[in-house]
């Protein structure tokens, strides 16, 4: 194992050091390699699950609302989350490799951050969705064009990618004044940040990272909330109103999904609070990798254009056939069915 600088003067400071060391799940140590195969089988079956969502939207013309738009680009943003820490976290518990080198760190903290605040701007892309879905039916296609979501997707990647390249440029160049033992099993910049000497500014703009994606979408994704609950209590009948409330399940299930940990977390670090570091380890391995395996459970169940497509590509002879709910809508006249010949290109009444 590699040596850390272990500094004994508060006024002393040192340049990063080749390695940082992680933390992994307490009283695992000892036999490590156990709790791989619990890692490997959550991570495969997020890229499953995901893969899953992608390939249907990706081939089904049926499913190009603005809300499947935004859920291929969800799935995009588990995928890559998952993917990123698993270095570590399999290195932890196959070979309990607890150094990583530091440009190994930084690249890591990239993009498990660039992931995050990805699927943190896309579920408020999604709340904007449903909140302009159920307040302004109406207005909705017209507000909602592709040339509008053509820049919302440009927006998010500018935004993950402008907030959060110039960190491991400034944390790989500024004087660290503690040892460089980080907390978690992974690289977050925060926790890198934390270990640097104090007045150095790379650790405010961290927290300026934090603050602008993980408390600004929160607050907008419950206001979105607010607005449709507001819109809500109007409806006329029970069913007219629990029928608006599914569509927002699945969404609203991975927002609470995905904050709720972040916050406990940010509250327990922020208070102090006495909390088992197994306990807040468990914690933080539920706000990165829960979330990318349930999301596809929870869409498949709660989205029925999802669900439906799934379940007739896995039927057998389902290539090349076009069910009635593929046939376009400018197809049916006044109530009346009509059907494609598929070998004369032509449309007849059955």
């Amino acid at each position: 194992m590699s040596t850390f600088p272990i500094l004994t003067t508060p006024n002393s400071s040192t340049s990063m050091a080749p390695t940082f060391l992680l933390v992994g799940m307490p009283g695992l140590s000892a036999a490590p390699s156990w709790w791989a195969l619990p890692l490997l089988t959550v991570y495969l079956l997020s890229a499953l699950g995901n893969s899953t969502v992608l390939w249907i939207i990706a081939l089904e013309p049926a499913l190009c609302r603005p809300m499947h738009f935004f859920l291929f680009m969800l799935s995009v943003s588990d995928v890559g989350l998952a993917t990123a820490l698993m270095p570590t976290l399999l290195g932890l518990a196959l070979a309990d490799a607890h150094t990583v080198p530091a440009s190994a760190c930084l690249l890591q903290m990239f993009f498990v951050h660039v992931f995050s605040v990805m699927e943190s701007s896309v579920l408020l892309a999604m709340a904007v969705d449903r909140a302009l879905a159920i307040c302004r039916p109406l207005h909705y296609p017209a507000l909602l064009t592709n040339s509008v979501i053509s820049k919302i997707s440009l927006a998010t990647v500018f935004r993950c990618l402008g907030l959060h390249l110039p960190l491991p440029f400034l944390l790989a160049h500024m004087p660290y004044c503690r040892p460089q033992v980080l907390t978690h099993s992974y690289c977050l910049h925060p926790d890198v940040a934390h270990l640097a000497c104090p007045g150095a500014w790379g650790a405010l703009y961290s927290l300026f990272v934090v603050l602008s994606a993980m408390v600004l979408d929160p607050l907008l994704i419950f206001l979105s909330y607010g607005l449709i609950g507001r819109v809500l209590q109007g409806v006329g009948s029970k069913e007219d109103r629990w029928k608006a409330g599914q569509t927002c399940a699945a969404h609203l299930s991975a927002v609470l999904l995905f904050y709720i940990p972040m916050i406990l977390l940010a509250l327990i670090n922020r208070l102090k609070l006495p909390i088992p570091q197994h306990t807040h380890t468990l914690l933080s391995y539920v706000h990165f990798l829960l979330p990318p395996l349930i999301n596809p459970v929870l869409y498949s169940v709660k989205m029925k254009e999802i669900r439906e497509r799934i379940f007739k590509r896995l039927q057998p002879g389902r290539v090349g056939c076009l069910s009635e709910e593929d046939v376009p809508s400018h197809l049916v006249v006044q109530g009346s069915r009509y059907k494609v010949s598929m070998t004369e290109n032509s449309v007849h009444e059955p």
